[in-house]
């Protein structure tokens, strides 16, 4: 039986982003990946990504940047495995400086390709940054992966992510990965991931 990924994409970016596509393209086959268009307010994406874990039950979740943010609570709520790419754990500082209006840098599959950063939504994710490792779980911290680009200029979070999780690797490339990067790099982790764990037990009803 194929496993199933989920890949939660960064904030200006949807699910065709390359990230994406390149992890439908290296799983072919092998495992069916979900790379859903996510909603701009924190709080809908988040009951978003947890319908859709009811749903799928994915075997793995794979996150970048603002994906990774949400991927470390749903992965910790449900004990679900989780490679973090370049997690952004401070969003509300990178939003502040970015207040406006702005395109997604990839297609949506809703054809909408704005949105507006206001002062609202950076609250939604001040309140969400201010409980974001509450669900950490001790017992099942080892499933949880960070990736970290070398060349990163955006997000700076690996000291954070270690207060929590012990699994960090480095790669020598920026914020987003390349093609390229993503199949030397993002794809082994996530087959490493697959093969170490097993949810049979976490979807018992």
């Amino acid at each position: 039986m194929n496993k199933k990924i989920l890949f939660v994409h960064g904030f200006f970016a949807s699910g065709q982003c390359v990230l994406a596509q390149t992890l439908r393209e290296s799983f072919e086959g092998r495992a069916e990946v979900f790379t859903p268009d996510l909603p701009i307010h924190p709080k809908e994406a988040m009951c978003f990504i947890r319908e859709l874990i009811d749903r799928e039950k994915p075997d793995l979740l794979v996150g970048n940047s603002c994906g990774a943010f949400y991927v470390q609570m749903l992965a910790s709520i449900g004990g679900i495995p989780a490679l973090l790419g370049n997690p952004h754990f401070q969003m509300t500082e990178f939003l502040k400086q970015r207040i406006g209006n702005h395109q997604y840098k990839s297609p949506r599959k809703d054809n909408n390709q704005t949105f507006v950063i206001d002062e609202a939504l950076i609250e939604e994710f001040a309140e969400l940054e201010a409980i974001q490792f509450n669900y950490c779980n001790p017992y099942k911290k080892d499933r949880i992966w960070g990736l970290f680009g070398e060349q990163d200029t955006l997000a700076h979070f690996e000291p954070l992510f270690l207060k929590y999780y012990n699994q960090s690797f480095h790669f020598p490339g920026g914020h987003t990965p390349t093609s390229d990067e993503v199949r030397t790099w993002y794809v082994p982790l996530a087959d490493k991931l697959l093969t170490r764990f097993s949810l049979s037990e976490d979807y018992q009803a």
